[in-house]
């Protein structure tokens, strides 16, 4: 199975992260955000990935710590659960409209990181 097990520590944060690519949409998330759960168990639903995650955070600040550190903490999951990416294809698109938005996404799993963002 391709996993990714990930534990950081901040001074903002604690998190604990577990990622399966073969899973079946199923997790335990626990972001201390109720909004960003809600999106992460949507991603994992329409990816089928398994989530398992805690993280405990400043959010009497607010909620940036701990959405920035928990997407460097995925983002590290994908690179180790991926390993040598032998058998995956390095791209792809999805124009997808839904409800009243209609999104374009590309991703490139090369290294080199861009975000073009409009609304």
């Amino acid at each position: 199975m391709r996993i990714g097990q990930i534990e950081r520590t901040t001074n903002e944060t604690d998190i604990t992260l577990t990622l399966n690519l073969d899973g079946s949409g199923q997790g335990t998330i626990r972001s201390g955000s109720g909004f960003f759960d809600h999106m992460l168990a949507l991603f994992l639903r329409h990816s089928h990935f398994d989530l398992t995650l805690e993280c405990k955070g400043d959010t009497p600040v607010d909620f940036h710590h701990s959405v920035e550190d928990i997407g460097i903490c995925l983002g590290k999951a994908f690179l180790h659960a991926l390993g040598d990416k032998k058998g995956i294809c390095r791209y792809g698109s999805m124009l997808l409209p839904m409800d009243e938005a209609l999104v374009l996404a590309a991703l490139d799993i090369s290294g080199r990181s861009y975000l073009a963002y409009d609304v």
